[in-house]
């Protein structure tokens, strides 16, 4: 009986949590109460908050279901001291590209982050949560290009946290483009076709694969 009640949580949370998703793309997060959500799941607004805390906490919960996976994997490669560390880097970004543009869940999801989200007061929580993964994104790039760049005894010709964040904003801008308009450009070929370009011009060979 207990394994039953866990499940039937289980299933109630990730039916808010998809209802959110819906809600969220359609109307926008602004614009989307508990009480849509709840009436979309065919719960109960008590049911929100027994899973979670406001809306805030259902807003990140809904992105950390599809972005944890994406960062653990980021994270994996970027571990692998096997590899040579500027193919680490564009195999990790590679991987997340190909991701976003190909699952359905995961691309909608990043629609309403970046489209359909304004940071008011009660989503001060989704803001800071965001910061958060952009800050471990930076670091993880800046240490695996200060990596490269002594294995290939090339001098940068900017900070490296100069160039994450370069590279960063060359990212952000691309799948939000893309997610403008996903028949503009192929998100994967051409987000690791500039990611090589722009690491070419600060003089990185190419990878090893």
């Amino acid at each position: 009986m207990a394994r039953r009640t866990k499940e039937d949580a289980l299933a109630t949370r990730h039916s808010l949590l998809d209802a959110a998703e819906l809600l969220f793309q359609a109307q926008g997060v602004s614009r989307t109460s508990l009480n849509d959500i709840a009436k979309q799941a065919g719960t109960s607004r008590g049911a929100i908050y027994w899973h979670f805390k406001d809306k805030a906490d259902l807003f990140n919960a809904m992105m950390e279901r599809v972005t944890l996976p994406l960062e653990q994997s980021f994270d994996n490669v970027m571990r692998d001291e096997q590899t040579d560390p500027l193919a680490r880097i564009c195999d990790g970004i590679r991987k997340a590209l190909v991701h976003i543009a190909t699952d359905p869940h995961t691309r909608r999801v990043f629609e309403v982050a970046t489209h359909k989200v304004e940071y008011v007061d009660e989503l001060q929580a989704v803001r800071l949560r965001h910061l958060t993964v952009r800050h471990e994104f930076l670091q993880q790039v800046e240490s695996g290009l200060l990596d490269a760049a002594e294995r290939q005894a090339l001098t940068l010709t900017a900070p490296a946290s100069t160039v994450a964040q370069g590279l960063h904003a060359i990212l952000d801008g691309l799948i939000q483009n893309w997610l403008l308009d996903s028949t503009a450009f192929d998100l994967a070929a051409v987000g690791q076709d500039v990611v090589d370009i722009y690491l070419a011009g600060l003089g990185f060979k190419p990878e090893k694969k």
